[in-house]
Parts: C-alpha cells; sequence; structure tokens
C-alpha cells in the first residue's frame, strides 16, 4: 500500500529543481561557515595584535622594533607612491572633462572645482587609494607569510618563544593604517591638482578654481576621508595577514597563491562594503552637508 506513495518520493526527490535546490542549500550553508569562521578568526587576530600593539607602548620587554615597522611602510606605502600618484591624477583629469559640457550649458562650469574637491577627499582619494593597496600590499603580504608557513618559518619562530603575531603581524598591520591615511592626503592633493589642470585647459580661472575648492573642503569632510582611509588600511593589513597565516605547510605554492588572489578579491569587497557603510553613517548625522 506504501509503495507507490515511496515511489513518488523517490521522483520528486531526484527531480532537477530539487536537486539545484539542494545543491545551492549546501553551497550556502558551506559559504556562511567559512565567512563566519573567517570573521572570527579576524577578530581573534585583531584582538591579539591590538594586545601586543598596547603592549609594546607601556611595556618595554614587549616593544615591537621601530626598524621593522619602518621597513614595512617603505614597502607597503612609499613604494606605491608612483602608482597612486599615477591613478589619482588621471582621475583628476578626467573627471572635470566628462563634466563640462553638462555643466557648461547652465553656466555653472566653474563648479568643476567644487565636485572635484569633495570627490577626492571624501570619496575617491581614501577608495582609490585602499584599492590600490590591495593589490600592491595585500597581495604581497599574503604571499610572504603564506610562503613563511610553507617554508616551516613560522614554526621555527615559535620553537624559539618568539610570537609570530608580534613580529610578523604587528608591524605589517601598523604599516598599511599609517600609510593609507598618508597616502589617501597625497592622493586628495594630486587629484585635486589633476582637476587644476585639466580646468585650466577648459578656460576656467585659476583662482576662481582655487577659491572654490578651499570653500568646497573644510575639516569634517577631511577627517570623515581619513577616518575611512584608516579603516580601509585595517581591513587591508587584516585580511592579508590572516590569509598568509591561514595557509597549510602542505599546501605549497598552490595554497601561497589562492591566498593571493583571495586576499586581492576580499580586501576590495570588503572595502567598497565599509565605504557603504560609513558613507550612509556620515549621511544620517549629517556630516556632508
Amino acid at each position: 500500500m506504501n509503495q507507490p506513495n515511496s515511489n513518488l518520493e523517490g521522483e520528486v526527490g531526484s527531480s532537477p529543481i530539487t536537486r539545484t535546490l539542494a545543491l545551492l542549500g549546501r553551497i550556502s550553508i558551506g559559504g556562511g561557515r567559512r565567512f563566519l569562521g573567517m570573521v572570527g578568526g579576524m577578530f581573534l587576530l585583531l584582538s591579539t595584535t591590538l594586545s601586543h600593539i598596547f603592549k609594546g607602548f607601556f611595556l618595554p620587554g614587549a616593544s615591537f622594533k621601530q626598524e621593522a615597522l619602518l621597513f614595512q611602510m617603505v614597502r607597503v606605502g612609499v613604494r606605491a607612491i608612483p602608482i597612486v600618484v599615477l591613478i589619482e591624477l588621471a582621475i583628476g583629469m578626467i573627471l572635470p572633462l566628462q563634466m563640462f559640457n553638462q555643466l557648461d550649458q547652465f553656466g555653472q562650469a566653474d563648479q568643476i572645482a567644487t565636485i572635484n574637491a569633495i570627490a577626492a577627499f571624501r570619496e575617491l582619494g581614501p577608495l582609490m587609494t585602499a584599492i590600490v593597496l590591495s593589490g600592491f600590499a595585500g597581495a604581497s603580504i599574503a604571499a610572504e607569510l603564506g610562503t613563511m608557513v610553507t617554508a616551516e618559518e613560522i614554526e621555527a619562530l615559535e620553537s624559539l618563544a618568539l610570537n609570530p603575531v608580534r613580529f610578523l603581524v604587528v608591524p605589517r598591520l601598523m604599516a598599511t593604517v599609517i600609510m593609507t591615511v598618508m597616502l589617501s592626503v597625497i592622493a586628495d592633493v594630486v587629484m585635486v591638482a589633476g582637476g587644476w589642470l585639466t580646468a585650466i585647459r577648459l578656460g576656467i580661472d585659476s583662482d576662481v578654481y582655487y577659491q572654490l575648492t578651499r570653500e568646497a573642503v573644510n575639516v569634517t569632510g577631511f577627517m570623515t576621508g581619513l577616518i575611512k582611509a584608516g579603516v580601509f588600511g585595517l581591513l587591508i593589513g587584516l585580511i592579508a595577514c590572516y590569509l598568509g597565516l591561514a595557509v597549510k605547510p602542505w599546501q605549497g605554492s598552490e595554497g601561497v597563491g589562492r591566498a593571493t588572489t583571495n586576499t586581492v578579491v576580499y580586501c576590495i569587497v570588503a572595502i567598497i562594503g565599509a565605504d557603504a557603510v560609513f558613507t550612509v553613517i556620515f549621511y544620517s548625522y549629517g556630516l556632508f552637508t
């Protein structure tokens, strides 16, 4: 009596729609677990890093080497200055060209200076700098730490009673935060300068451009951009260090390559998401007035 029902259930269970839904469910559950595991691991890494930074400032015996921090700052930030300047200069020159014809129809071509300055200091300066550093510094940090894991250098440090987080993560994380903020300031200035060069070619008076730029840029707008840059740098350093240290010794070069690729992708996604959250918060509190 129950055999027809069981056959019917088997046919339904083996239907393409059911199999597709089951596959999507397994993928979603697995992806959710990996995401939560990554977030939890990054939170633990961040808390441990902050603990070592705090101890380094107040406990002489637990201080980190300033030479290591300076080396990472040069490697992460100073060497990225040319590419950041090139990209921001190009954006600063392109943006006025895109806006000029539309604004000139209403006699507001001078407002190119206002739009360019606001876009640079509030949004494009820190955002483009962070995206550049995702590929320039984030991938490098992940590859370096991943290679150290596969070469068992991390185990060698631990066997010598040296904490890998203190000696490897702390200087890299601090360097990415500091240099992202500094490079964002350079990017802001370069983008405004690029807009000025284009404005001159379009017949806009230089003094007018300078005055409108000064009126558009205020302390609040400048500080919101720096806050974004600091958080972006924190995300880059944290994701890169976590994925680099997450490589398993037996994965070899394949694991290092996967960690490097994932670092760039995850950093860009995290930066865009954080930027959207910050923009909503700043607008909600009326900071963009």
